[in-house]
C-alpha cells in the first residue's frame, strides 16, 4: 500500500508541477492565451505576474527537500488560487470548458498531492 500511496504523490505532484509552472510562465510572460482568459473576468492584467510568480514559487517549495512548513503554505497558496480562478469563472458567467477545467483538475492533484506526501515532506506533530 505505501508503494500505492508513494506512485499517486509523484504522478499528482508531478501533474501539478508540470501545470502550475506552464501556466504560471504563461502568466509571467502575458501570454495571449492567459490575458484572453484573465480580462473577462474583471482583473488587470498585472494580475498575472502576480499569479504567475506565486505558482513558480509554490511548486519550486512543494518540489524541494525538507521545509514542511514551507509546503503546507505552497499547497494551501496553490489551493486558494486554483479555486479562486474556478469561482471566478463561474460567477462571472464563464461556464466554458477551457476556463474550468484547468482549475478544477489542478485543484484536484493539489489535493492528491497534499494527502498522500510522504512522511518527510508533512509537519512533525509534538504530540
Amino acid at each position: 500500500m505505501e508503494k500505492t500511496k508513494l506512485i499517486i504523490y509523484w504522478v499528482a505532484t508531478g501533474l501539478l508541477a508540470v501545470g502550475m509552472t506552464g501556466s504560471g510562465l504563461a502568466q509571467i510572460f502575458h501570454a495571449k492565451d492567459m490575458v484572453d482568459l484573465i480580462v473577462p473576468l474583471g482583473y488587470p492584467v498585472y494580475f498575472l505576474y502576480i499569479i504567475g510568480v506565486w505558482k513558480v514559487l509554490g511548486v519550486i517549495a512543494i518540489l524541494i527537500p525538507r521545509f514542511p512548513l514551507v509546503k503546507e503554505w505552497a499547497y494551501a497558496g496553490l489551493f486558494f488560487v486554483m479555486t479562486g480562478a474556478f469561482a471566478s469563472h463561474l460567477l462571472s458567467g464563464d461556464h466554458s470548458v477551457k476556463g474550468l477545467i484547468g482549475p478544477f483538475f489542478q485543484t484536484v492533484f493539489i489535493i492528491l498531492s497534499w494527502y498522500f506526501r510522504p512522511a518527510d515532506r508533512r509537519i512533525v506533530s509534538v504530540n
